[in-house]
Protein backbone atom coordinates (compact mmCIF):
# COMPACT_ATOMS: atom_id res chain seq x y z
CA UNK A 1 0.00 0.00 0.00
CA UNK A 2 1.38 3.38 -1.01
CA UNK A 3 1.99 5.95 1.72
CA UNK A 4 -0.53 8.74 1.88
CA UNK A 5 0.61 12.11 0.61
CA UNK A 6 -0.42 15.36 2.25
CA UNK A 7 -2.97 17.35 0.26
CA UNK A 8 -1.47 19.55 -2.41
CA UNK A 9 -1.31 23.23 -1.52
CA UNK A 10 -2.93 25.73 -3.84
CA UNK A 11 -0.56 27.90 -5.81
CA UNK A 12 -0.35 31.50 -4.67
CA UNK A 13 -1.48 33.27 -1.52
CA UNK A 14 -4.59 32.18 0.37
CA UNK A 15 -7.54 34.55 -0.17
CA UNK A 16 -8.92 36.37 2.87
CA UNK A 17 -12.24 37.08 1.14
CA UNK A 18 -13.73 35.84 -2.14
CA UNK A 19 -16.56 36.97 -4.39
CA UNK A 20 -17.92 33.58 -5.42
CA UNK A 21 -21.03 35.08 -6.94
CA UNK A 22 -18.94 36.98 -9.50
CA UNK A 23 -17.90 33.79 -11.31
CA UNK A 24 -21.57 32.84 -11.57
CA UNK A 25 -22.88 36.21 -12.72
CA UNK A 26 -20.04 37.18 -15.08
CA UNK A 27 -17.83 35.74 -17.82
CA UNK A 28 -14.30 36.53 -16.65
CA UNK A 29 -12.25 37.82 -19.60
CA UNK A 30 -9.06 39.02 -17.92
CA UNK A 31 -7.69 39.44 -14.40
CA UNK A 32 -5.19 41.86 -12.90
CA UNK A 33 -3.64 42.16 -9.43
CA UNK A 34 -3.95 45.56 -7.77
CA UNK A 35 -2.87 47.00 -4.45
CA UNK A 36 -5.41 48.64 -2.14
CA UNK A 37 -4.94 51.94 -0.29
CA UNK A 38 -6.11 51.24 3.26
CA UNK A 39 -6.42 53.57 6.24
CA UNK A 40 -6.00 52.98 9.96
CA UNK A 41 -7.10 49.65 11.31
CA UNK A 42 -8.63 48.39 8.04
CA UNK A 43 -5.62 46.13 7.52
CA UNK A 44 -6.19 44.33 10.83
CA UNK A 45 -9.89 43.99 10.10
CA UNK A 46 -9.17 42.50 6.66
CA UNK A 47 -6.62 40.10 8.17
CA UNK A 48 -9.41 38.93 10.51
CA UNK A 49 -11.57 38.25 7.43
CA UNK A 50 -14.11 40.95 8.26
CA UNK A 51 -14.52 42.05 4.64
CA UNK A 52 -17.40 41.52 2.22
CA UNK A 53 -17.12 41.67 -1.59
CA UNK A 54 -20.65 40.65 -2.57
CA UNK A 55 -21.86 43.86 -4.26
CA UNK A 56 -18.45 45.35 -4.99
CA UNK A 57 -17.27 46.80 -8.28
CA UNK A 58 -14.46 49.02 -9.52
CA UNK A 59 -14.59 52.09 -11.74
CA UNK A 60 -11.97 54.13 -13.59
CA UNK A 61 -12.36 57.82 -12.67
CA UNK A 62 -9.96 60.63 -13.62
CA UNK A 63 -7.10 58.26 -14.44
CA UNK A 64 -7.47 56.30 -11.20
CA UNK A 65 -9.25 53.06 -10.33
CA UNK A 66 -11.61 53.14 -7.34
CA UNK A 67 -13.15 50.16 -5.55
CA UNK A 68 -16.78 50.75 -4.51
CA UNK A 69 -19.16 48.69 -2.40
CA UNK A 70 -16.58 46.79 -0.33
CA UNK A 71 -17.61 46.56 3.30
CA UNK A 72 -14.71 46.37 5.78
CA UNK A 73 -16.07 45.99 9.31
CA UNK A 74 -14.53 48.28 11.94
CA UNK A 75 -11.74 46.64 13.91
CA UNK A 76 -13.04 45.57 17.29
CA UNK A 77 -10.08 46.86 19.33
CA UNK A 78 -9.90 50.36 17.83
CA UNK A 79 -10.37 53.11 20.41
CA UNK A 80 -11.89 55.60 17.98
CA UNK A 81 -8.76 57.16 16.49
CA UNK A 82 -8.36 54.63 13.66
CA UNK A 83 -12.07 54.35 12.88
CA UNK A 84 -13.06 55.06 9.26
CA UNK A 85 -16.24 54.68 7.22
CA UNK A 86 -16.66 50.95 6.57
CA UNK A 87 -18.28 51.42 3.13
CA UNK A 88 -16.02 54.13 1.73
CA UNK A 89 -14.49 53.95 -1.76
CA UNK A 90 -10.90 52.73 -1.81
CA UNK A 91 -8.24 53.61 -4.34
CA UNK A 92 -6.56 50.76 -6.22
CA UNK A 93 -2.90 50.87 -7.16
CA UNK A 94 -2.13 49.92 -10.77
CA UNK A 95 0.42 50.91 -13.40
CA UNK A 96 -0.57 53.81 -15.63
CA UNK A 97 -0.76 51.54 -18.71
CA UNK A 98 -3.04 49.11 -16.89
CA UNK A 99 -5.37 51.94 -15.81
CA UNK A 100 -5.51 53.27 -19.37
CA UNK A 101 -6.23 49.83 -20.82
CA UNK A 102 -8.98 49.08 -18.28
CA UNK A 103 -10.51 52.51 -18.83
CA UNK A 104 -10.52 52.10 -22.61
CA UNK A 105 -12.02 48.61 -22.54
CA UNK A 106 -14.79 49.50 -20.10
CA UNK A 107 -15.63 52.64 -22.09
CA UNK A 108 -15.75 50.89 -25.48
CA UNK A 109 -17.39 47.59 -24.53
CA UNK A 110 -20.12 46.69 -22.04
CA UNK A 111 -17.64 45.35 -19.48
CA UNK A 112 -17.42 45.64 -15.70
CA UNK A 113 -14.51 45.61 -13.27
CA UNK A 114 -15.33 43.10 -10.54
CA UNK A 115 -13.14 42.16 -7.53
CA UNK A 116 -12.77 38.40 -7.25
CA UNK A 117 -10.74 38.09 -4.06
CA UNK A 118 -8.68 39.96 -1.49
CA UNK A 119 -5.46 38.44 -0.18
CA UNK A 120 -2.12 39.38 1.35
CA UNK A 121 1.09 39.10 -0.63
CA UNK A 122 4.37 39.97 1.09
CA UNK A 123 2.41 41.73 3.84
CA UNK A 124 0.46 43.98 1.47
CA UNK A 125 -3.26 43.74 0.76
CA UNK A 126 -4.01 42.91 -2.88
CA UNK A 127 -7.23 42.54 -4.83
CA UNK A 128 -7.71 40.26 -7.82
CA UNK A 129 -9.65 42.48 -10.22
CA UNK A 130 -11.48 40.94 -13.18
CA UNK A 131 -12.59 42.48 -16.44
CA UNK A 132 -15.93 40.76 -16.88
CA UNK A 133 -19.00 40.64 -19.11
CA UNK A 134 -22.38 40.08 -17.46
CA UNK A 135 -24.19 36.81 -18.12
CA UNK A 136 -27.84 36.50 -18.98
CA UNK A 137 -30.00 33.89 -17.29
CA UNK A 138 -29.74 31.42 -20.17
CA UNK A 139 -25.94 31.86 -20.21
CA UNK A 140 -25.84 30.89 -16.54
CA UNK A 141 -27.83 27.73 -17.23
CA UNK A 142 -25.54 26.87 -20.14
CA UNK A 143 -22.45 27.35 -17.94
CA UNK A 144 -23.92 25.09 -15.24
CA UNK A 145 -24.76 22.40 -17.81
CA UNK A 146 -21.25 22.54 -19.30
CA UNK A 147 -19.69 22.29 -15.82
CA UNK A 148 -21.87 19.27 -14.97
CA UNK A 149 -21.02 17.55 -18.27
CA UNK A 150 -17.31 18.09 -17.64
CA UNK A 151 -17.67 16.68 -14.12
CA UNK A 152 -19.45 13.57 -15.42
CA UNK A 153 -16.75 13.04 -18.07
CA UNK A 154 -14.00 13.23 -15.44
CA UNK A 155 -15.87 10.78 -13.18
CA UNK A 156 -16.31 8.33 -16.04
CA UNK A 157 -12.63 8.56 -16.95
CA UNK A 158 -11.62 8.02 -13.33
CA UNK A 159 -13.83 4.93 -12.92
CA UNK A 160 -12.57 3.53 -16.23
CA UNK A 161 -9.00 4.07 -15.08
CA UNK A 162 -9.70 2.25 -11.79
CA UNK A 163 -11.26 -0.71 -13.60
CA UNK A 164 -8.22 -1.11 -15.85
CA UNK A 165 -5.78 -1.08 -12.93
Amino acid sequence: MAPKRPPAKAAGPRPVAQNRRARHDYDILDTVEAGIVLVGSEVKSIRDGKVQLRDAYARVQDGEVWLHGVHVAPYAYTNGFGAVDSDRSRKLLLHRRQVAELGNRTAQEPLTLVPLSIYFKDGRAKVDLALARGRRRYDKRHAIAARDADLEARRAARTRQREEA
